[in-house]
């Protein structure tokens, strides 16, 4: 039976607290849709997503409609294409991007990610060309996200990987500079990735998933904070605990949308992902969450330990609610998403240092960062190379979203639109560390990597 104070506190969380549903994203494989021919590859893999996801967009309409749930955006994700292009002769996969970008746009769907390769220990010939093939693929598409793994707890850093993803950056920068190098927020690079994340750019679909399967990533920090305006002054057992019922709640929600899609689609329900996503939007944001714990803007001395609470406590308030948690699931920090970060960036409380050490402890890591457009690769590389050690060491996802912004300089603003909001210029160490970057090799996994 429903309770009628449950149903009128979900309305206001929908109405008045940006309680969403931030993605439905199917993930299809694409390993049956290699050939040697590529011309025939790049046509199977048109022809089955546009099948297999012919539905997706309507049907997410449809439970957002019948339920009154926002439903942000409907993606998709794929096999990593260097696995399906590599049984290829070709020396670009430029058009198996703009073969996904075709897909994505017949769909209807917002993005589609898995322009991506997993090198961390090591390059297959398709590893080696995809990578070559990201700032043109990036440059010429407006749909599809690549990503690179380039680290993990059991095999280390590659930093061969490490190297050319800072170059890679930086060319996908100067080839989107037109669009204020809008091409390197669709690429990140990471160490331990998930197969299961619903959540772009970085989202990929994993070879020990299903042929198809739904993953919904929930949102909600403007639902947290207004729960925590309840219990100003009191302990953080008190904040915890408020957390948790929140989290709880977020992610039943999520789970009946997933339920739903999936039964309407006749695709297996894989996981709900309930990272508290932030929007630019006033009252939807991480940083606001961590400030009305009683700090007086994020960045302060005390950030880092609120930011441990949140993700902690969200996602032992999610696993309570369903059995198929997965994806990344705590909180995300991106910079430019999040008006609460832009503020604290502005005023000079939060820095790219504080940063790093919040994402010792949030989902994920450096995201939607823009950086003055004279930035190296080096520098870059050594910014990945650092986040790549805090995932590896932490046995736990980080990421790198860094966008050096063409003809940008410390100060100025760069605005991208939409989700991806606006953000301000930041500085990076002007201390070289290209000696270390080009010595090259592999970084060896931690002891702990040894648990078999």
């Amino acid at each position: 039976m429903y309770n009628h104070e449950a149903i009128l506190k979900t309305i206001n969380m929908i109405e008045k607290e940006k309680l969403d549903i931030r993605t439905i994203t199917m993930g299809i494989t694409l390993l049956d849709c290699c050939d040697s021919d590529s011309i025939k590859s790049r046509r199977k893999v048109y022809d089955k997503i546009t099948t297999k996801a012919e539905n997706l967009v309507r049907v997410g309409e449809s439970i957002e409609k019948e339920y009154g749930i926002p439903i942000i955006n409907k993606r998709i994700s794929v096999t990593p294409i260097s696995l399906v292009a590599q049984a290829t002769s070709d020396t670009s996969y430029v058009k198996y991007a703009e073969t996904l970008d075709k897909a994505a746009m017949e769909t209807g769907v917002n993005f589609i990610g898995g322009f991506s390769a997993l090198v961390y220990k090591g390059y297959s010939k398709g590893d080696v060309i995809l990578i070559d093939s990201i700032p043109e693929a990036l440059a010429t598409t407006q749909r599809v996200c690549a990503s690179v793994s380039v680290a993990s707890s059991k095999s280390g850093i590659n930093m061969d990987a490490v190297r050319q993803m800072g170059r890679v950056i930086v060319d996908t920068a100067h080839l989107t500079a037109n669009r204020d190098s809008i091409g390197c927020a669709k690429l990140v690079v990471f160490a331990n990735a998930v197969e299961d994340n619903p959540f772009m750019a970085g989202a990929f679909h994993g070879v020990g998933e299903p042929d198809t399967v739904i993953n919904v990533g929930v949102s909600g920090p403007g639902v947290v904070k207004i729960a925590l305006e309840d219990c100003r002054g009191q302990s953080f057992d008190v904040v915890a605990e408020t957390i948790k019922k929140t989290a709880f709640k977020i992610t039943r929600m999520g789970q009946l949308v997933a339920n739903e899609a999936s039964r309407r689609l006749n695709v297996p329900f894989g996981i709900v992902d309930l990272s508290l996503a932030p929007t630019p939007a006033v009252g939807d944001s991480i940083a606001r969450i961590l400030e009305e714990m009683g700090l007086e803007v994020c960045g302060a001395p005390g950030t880092t330990a609120a930011l441990a609470l949140l993700n902690d406590a969200v996602k032992k308030g999610g696993v309570m609610a369903s059995s198929h948690v997965g994806g990344l699931s705590g909180a995300f920090i991106p910079v430019s998403e999040d008006e609460g970060m832009i503020e604290a960036v502005k005023c000079g409380a939060l820095t790219l240092e504080k940063l790093e050490a919040m994402t010792c402890v949030c989902s994920v890591g450096l995201d939607m960062i823009a950086l003055p457009g004279d930035t190296t690769a080096e520098t870059i590389s050594g910014i990945i190379a650092d986040e790549a050690a805090i995932g590896m060491i932490n046995n736990k996802t980080t990421a790198v979203r860094l966008i050096p912004v063409a003809g940008k300089r410390v100060g100025d603003t760069v605005e991208f639109g939409g989700l991806l909001g606006s953000a301000p210029i930041m500085p990076v160490s002007k201390f070289s560390c290209s000696e270390f970057i080009e010595r090259g090799g592999r970084i060896p996994a931690p002891i702990h990597s040894m648990k078999n």
